[in-house]
C-alpha cells in the first residue's frame, strides 16, 4: 500500500456519528457530487457490467475471491478474526437461516462475482453449483480461479472439491427463461446482488420458476432503513444508490412482501446483522488508500469516483442506521 497523508474531509454532513471518516488528499482531489439519478435502467445494467469487468481484477486483490460482506457476530470475532473467516461466517450464517447441511444439493448462485461462494459450496458441501453473473471479466476469472489446467467452455462443469462448478454469462432478469424446461435447482443463493436489480419482483419470480418444489431462496443484501426522512436519504442513502450503480434500495420487508407475492414462504429471517458486518466497510476504506486504486477510478470517469466517495455514504449510514444489512430465506411449497 502506498503511504498516505490523511485530512478531515470537508464535505461529510454534520450528522456523521461514530466512525473515522478520514480521508486522503486524493479523494480530497477527485471529489465528485454525489446522489446523481440514473437515466434508464437498461444504460443503469450497461454501466454495472462495465463496472464489474473493469473493477474484478482489483476487488480480488483488494478483496479476495470472496467479494461480499465479512460477519463478525461477537466482540471477540470483532477483535480477533480476519476478513477472510468473516466472510466465511457470513456464508456459515446463511446456510443457518435457510437451514441448508452438507448434502449435494444442486444451487443457482445468483450475481456469482468471481464464484468465491460457489466455490465453496462446492467444495464443503459437495454441490453442484451453476453461477451466473452478466459481467464477461467475472466469469473468466471464476472458470479461470476454479480449474488453472485447461480451457473451461461455457457450460462445462468443473470439479471442485467433493462437488462441481460452472460459471455462466447471463443477465439475471433472464433466469426464467433461461433455465425453463431444462433444470430444475434445490437453491437459487443470492448474496448482495439483488440490490443492483431494477426489477426485483421479476427475480422472486424467477426464482420461485426454477427451483424444484420445497426448494429454497437463500438471500443477504443491503437495504435502506424504515420510515427515514428527506435529510437522512439524501445525506446516506442517496450517495450510496448512486456509487455502488444502485436503483432505488428496497427495505426488508419489501423483499419479504416480493416473495410471498411470488409464492414463496418465509423459512427464516429476516435477521438484520447490520452492526455485524460494518466493520466490511471500515476495512475497505483503509485498503483503497491507495494511489494507485484513485488513479484507476479516476480513469473510469465519474462512476469510478463516485464509487470509491460511495464508501465513506456505507461507512456514514450504518453509524447513523439508514443503510441497513439482513439476510432471510424463502421455500417453495411441496
Amino acid at each position: 500500500m502506498g503511504e498516505t497523508t490523511t485530512t478531515i474531509d470537508p464535505i461529510l454532513p454534520s450528522t456523521t456519528t461514530g466512525k473515522d471518516d478520514t480521508t486522503t488528499d486524493l479523494s480530497t482531489q477527485y471529489d465528485t457530487p454525489l446522489g446523481l439519478a440514473h437515466t434508464t435502467m437498461q444504460a443503469l445494467k450497461d454501466r454495472i457490467k462495465l463496472h464489474y469487468d473493469l473493477a474484478s481484477d482489483y476487488y480480488l486483490s483488494l478483496w479476495g475471491e470472496h467479494i461480499h460482506h465479512g460477519y463478525w457476530p461477537t466482540p471477540e470475532s470483532k477483535s480477533q478474526e480476519t476478513k477472510e473467516t468473516a466472510q466465511i461466517n457470513l456464508i456459515s450464517l446463511l446456510l443457518s437461516i435457510s437451514s441448508i447441511s452438507d448434502s449435494p444439493l444442486k444451487v443457482l448462485d445468483v450475481g456469482c462475482g468471481i464464484g468465491g461462494t460457489s466455490r465453496y459450496l462446492a467444495s464443503e458441501l459437495g454441490c453442484t453449483v451453476t453461477g451466473i453473473t452478466i459481467s464477461t471479466k467475472q466469469v473468466e476469472i471464476a472458470r479461470r480461479l476454479s480449474s488453472s489446467s485447461k480451457v473451461v467452455e461455457e457450460k462445462e462443469f468443473i470439479p471442485h472439491g467433493k462437488g462441481q462448478v460452472r460459471f455462466i454469462e447471463l443477465d439475471a432478469e433472464k433466469m426464467g427463461e433461461y433455465f425453463d424446461g431444462k433444470e430444475k435447482f434445490d437453491v437459487v443463493w443470492i448474496s448482495e446482488a439483488l440490490s443492483h436489480f431494477p426489477d426485483k419482483k421479476l427475480f422472486f419470480r424467477n426464482a420461485e420458476r426454477v427451483l424444484k418444489a420445497g426448494g429454497k431462496v437463500v438471500v443477504a443484501d443491503w437495504f435502506k432503513g424504515e420510515g427515514l426522512g428527506e435529510r437522512e436519504f439524501e445525506s446516506d442513502i442517496k450517495p450510496i444508490e448512486d456509487g455502488m450503480l444502485l436503483p432505488p434500495l428496497c427495505t426488508q420487508k419489501d423483499y419479504v412482501q416480493f416473495a410471498e407475492e411470488a409464492g414463496l414462504k418465509v423459512l427464516g429471517g429476516p435477521k438484520d446483522i447490520s452492526q455485524d458486518v460494518s466493520k466490511t466497510w471500515d476495512i475497505s476504506w483503509s485498503l483503497v488508500q491507495n494511489p494507485s486504486l484513485w488513479a484507476f477510478a479516476f480513469s473510469q470517469g465519474r462512476d469510478g469516483i463516485a464509487f470509491l466517495q460511495a464508501f465513506r455514504a456505507m461507512r456514514r449510514g450504518y453509524a447513523n442506521g439508514s443503510f441497513r444489512y439482513a439476510v432471510m430465506s424463502f421455500v417453495k411449497d411441496q
